[in-house]
């Protein structure tokens, strides 16, 4: 998303040359193997660990750092490759969109309009909130210090990062889309005349009994 902002706002001209379909689905490909690699290692390595202290955690899914909670073997050498695993890709993503967004706000900057630049900043504003939100999310709940750690903080985090911010992303882009407000629009509409007809019907019924 934060390349398309770029291309879109930055080179215009070249957008359909540069994310054309075939540049599209190689970024899909580059994202899903770099999840599954990611997924897989912290996967095999969480498999590998000897548990001692039960198998119950204060969580609603088997995040990594509760389960080294549970591990009775000296996993600090473990921990460390994951954290720097978690952090080169963390990392790579992070510089990429600093990047990206350095050369979208100075573009920006130079529209004489002050409509345009409302417009332009207006399209990119929800990705980098959405954006700042997961990675500051993530990397508080992989590196902050043990001292920080409570049962409700971690919870709290792990939603953030895991169920918030995956479910505002379609909601932020899509709602972009005039179609869709027009469609989100009519079916408001729709829903509110059954419910008054409901409401309707239901108040003569009780009038007439």
């Amino acid at each position: 998303m934060c390349y398309d902002r770029y291309v879109s706002i930055c080179k215009p001209l070249h957008y359909g040359t540069l994310l054309g379909s075939r540049a599209c689905a190689h970024m899909a490909a580059a994202a899903w193997a770099s999840g599954f690699l990611n997924a897989l290692l912290h996967t095999a390595n969480t498999f590998s660990l000897p548990l001692c202290r039960g198998n119950v955690l204060g969580q609603f899914f088997c995040e990594i750092p509760q389960i080294l909670k549970l591990s009775c073997s000296h996993s600090k050498l473990r921990e460390f490759g994951i954290t720097v695993l978690s952090a080169v890709l963390y990392l790579g993503c992070f510089v990429f969109i600093v990047f990206s967004y350095v050369q979208i706000f100075r573009v920006v900057l130079r529209i004489p309009s002050e409509q345009g630049r409302h417009k332009a900043f207006s399209t990119c504003l929800p990705h980098l909130a959405v954006a700042t939100m997961f990675l500051s999310t993530g990397t508080f709940a992989y590196l902050k210090p043990p001292s920080l750690s409570s049962p409700s903080l971690d919870l709290s985090v792990s939603v953030l990062y895991s169920v918030v911010t995956p479910a505002l992303n379609p909601l932020i882009y899509s709602l972009r889309n005039q179609e869709l407000k027009d469609s989100l629009r009519k079916l408001v509409t729709v829903s509110s005349k059954a419910i008054n007809s409901l409401f309707c019907f239901r108040l003569s019924q009780s009038s007439a009994v």
